[in-house]
């Protein structure tokens, strides 16, 4: 297929390469540890923050933005406006103009239904005069069924989801969806996580999390009853990392194998204060714990674990398969952010997920990880990193600087989020009514460096493999075709995790589609990335003008309105009308051949950076 239109409408290649690397997986390490071997085990905590590359890279994709009209002040929406445009209105800080509504419904709809809108939506949305509409758009994603296989997918990512649950991890992505259906809060979610039990995880679906953690003990079982086919005390320490970092923001990973002090006193000074010991106590709340994997007729049935509480503790000694040996010490439960005790009589996990919950902690690291996801990066980054020593601006270590960028903001998002009963769905929906959020990625003046911080305008980002998918399928009208559950699905993000064999299987890869394997990471570039979108079928059999695609249907409709055809391409890739310039050479090239040039377009449109990027 010629590309006729390629060379004057831009492609992504050059943001794309812009991405840095992902971090590099964590290992464990033996208390004495040469300088060389410390660096690489804890080289995620050195890692350059998120934000840093924020500004330029938005600095380099902006320019192919939609350009919005300039206010003088944003509009204080709710109380997160306040933080945001206080500080820099006291401060000295300019920020950018609102979005466009052609630029703020693309924005929304990815960040929260995974989609981009369609032709119609964004003709109806544009037209609509209500000053609330903003609001009520929100609203009405935050209820749609897009809402919910976007962060079901999302929360399977975080779990690492993937075939250690067996059947289950179907399971466990029907539970999760049903949660968010529902708007189930999220510290019930948390807790029926940590205490859960079952007989079989492919029956309770709150267990799959905990069985996706088990630590294999050896190949093969002596007989059915062969607790060592799971190492018991190494899942119970993997759970206990799990837990800090998904529910706490905070990475234990390190203290697992040596005390803090002599390690972390450059990177985190709390962890720095905290021993082995103290993890090891953390670890006993899941110390009864038992994990059985399934026997039937010789075999270990893999991804099937039986979980109960029949086990006689945490043994503060026992060897591992993946830590350094364990010391000793004291092996009664006690909560390493408090020092709380299980109270008399209680199920120990129980208590866990009582005390993990109530901790103040919990609500700052959701609302934290969900900020992040939402606006580019955290109010403490990475999100799974706080330092508790310095979260409060009147009590600082010596020589350190305060952590969070806004530490009021962080603690108002916690309360509100604890007021509201944890709801997801309100956390989510008040920061995307905010007018912080809805700041434009276009800067009018000089961009420095310094304005990151601020949130002084909003930070593209790359869409991630599965959403890169489906917006071209939507685009097109050409979903895909996976297998699920004895279903065929559309969409990439209607499954449970990564589908699609040969070319797509290849594409998704290519664009950074987490193996569960490792924790999720954000999209990273590739020179590899422009290179399928310009030759993977992937998108080259979707923009031909068969098969019911959009090009056909467009060109079967308006047999002699080829001003229509490049309109509503527009409308349905890039979510804005085309700009003059664009228009003329849109039209140019389908007057010289009207099936290769509507094909064409669309193909260009694709590989633009407004379509790989959301901003």
């Amino acid at each position: 297929m010629s590309r006729v239109v390629s060379a004057a409408i831009c492609t992504f290649t050059s943001a794309a390469l812009l991405m840095g690397a992902g971090n590099p997986p964590k290992k464990a390490q033996p208390e004495s540890m040469p300088a060389e071997a410390f660096a690489e085990a804890h080289a995620p905590i050195f890692q350059p923050p998120p934000s840093k590359d924020a500004g330029a890279l938005t600095e380099k994709v902006a320019p192919s933005t939609p350009d919005g009209k300039p206010v003088a002040r944003a509009a204080r929406r709710n109380f997160i406006d306040g933080y945001i445009f206080g500080k820099m209105e006291r401060e000295g800080v300019p920020y950018a103009p609102q979005s466009t509504d052609f630029e703020f419904l693309r924005r929304v709809s990815l960040d929260l239904t995974g989609r981009i809108p369609s032709a119609e939506e964004v003709r109806a949305f544009t037209a609509d005069r209500d000053p609330a509409k903003r609001d009520k758009l929100v609203d009405r994603l935050l209820k749609s069924e897009e809402f919910v296989d976007k962060w079901a997918y999302y929360f399977m990512d975080l779990f690492r989801a993937n075939g250690k649950m067996g059947r289950g991890q179907n399971l466990f992505h029907y539970w999760m969806k049903e949660n968010l259906r529902v708007d189930r809060p999220y510290d019930d979610v948390a807790q029926s996580i940590i205490a859960a039990s079952a007989k079989s995880n492919h029956v309770v679906a709150a267990s799959n999390v905990i069985a996706r953690e088990h630590v294999q003990g050896k190949p093969q079982p002596d007989d059915g009853k062969d607790w060592g086919m799971v190492h018991q005390l190494d899942t119970h320490d993997e759970l206990n990392v799990l837990y800090g970092k998904t529910f706490l923001g905070v990475n234990l990973s390190c203290i697992s194998c040596h005390d803090g002090k002599g390690h972390l006193e450059k990177v985190n000074v709390w962890l720095s204060r905290q021993k082995r010991s103290q993890f090891f106590q953390n670890s006993a709340f899941m110390g009864n714990s038992r994990y059985l994997m399934y026997w039937e007729d010789g075999k270990p049935q893999s991804g099937e674990f039986l979980i109960d509480d029949n086990s006689p503790g945490y043994n503060t000694k026992g060897g591992s398969m993946i830590r350094v040996p364990r010391f000793g010490g004291p092996n009664a439960p006690a909560y390493i952010m408090t020092g709380e005790k299980p109270r008399a009589g209680a199920e120990p996990r129980e208590e866990l997920g009582r005390m993990i919950t109530a901790d103040p902690q919990f609500a700052r690291a959701t609302a934290n990880m969900f900020w992040a996801r939402l606006m580019g990066f955290g109010i403490v980054e990475p999100f799974d990193e706080f330092d508790l020593a310095r979260q409060d601006p009147k009590n600082l270590p010596a020589g350190w600087d305060l952590q969070p960028s806004h530490p009021e903001l962080l603690n108002a998002l916690a309360k509100d989020f604890r007021a509201n009963n944890y709801s997801l769905r309100t956390l989510l929906g008040t920061i995307c009514k905010s007018s912080a959020y809805q700041l434009s990625a276009r800067y009018n003046g000089e961009w420095k460096d310094s304005y990151t911080k601020y949130y002084a305008r909003k930070f593209v980002r790359q869409l991630s493999a599965e959403e890169i998918h489906d917006a071209i399928a939507t685009a097109t009208s050409r979903p895909g075709s996976f297998a699920y559950g004895g279903e065929k699905m559309g969409m990439a993000m209607q499954l449970s995790g990564p589908g699609g064999g040969g070319d797509v299987r290849y594409f998704m890869q290519t664009f950074g589609q987490s193996n569960r394997s490792n924790p999720a990471r954000n999209p990273t570039g590739s020179p590899l990335q422009p290179l399928l979108l310009m030759q993977s079928s992937v998108v080259n059999d979707r923009v031909v003008a068969a098969k019911d695609s959009r090009v056909q249907r467009l060109l079967d409709t308006y047999k002699t309105d080829d001003k229509r055809v490049v309109e509503e391409l527009f409308l349905a890739t890039l979510n804005r009308p085309p700009e003059d310039t664009e228009n003329k050479i849109a039209l140019e090239a389908l007057g010289k051949n009207r099936i290769d040039g509507a094909q064409n377009l669309q193909w260009a449109l694709i590989n633009q950076v407004g379509f790989v990027f959301n901003y």
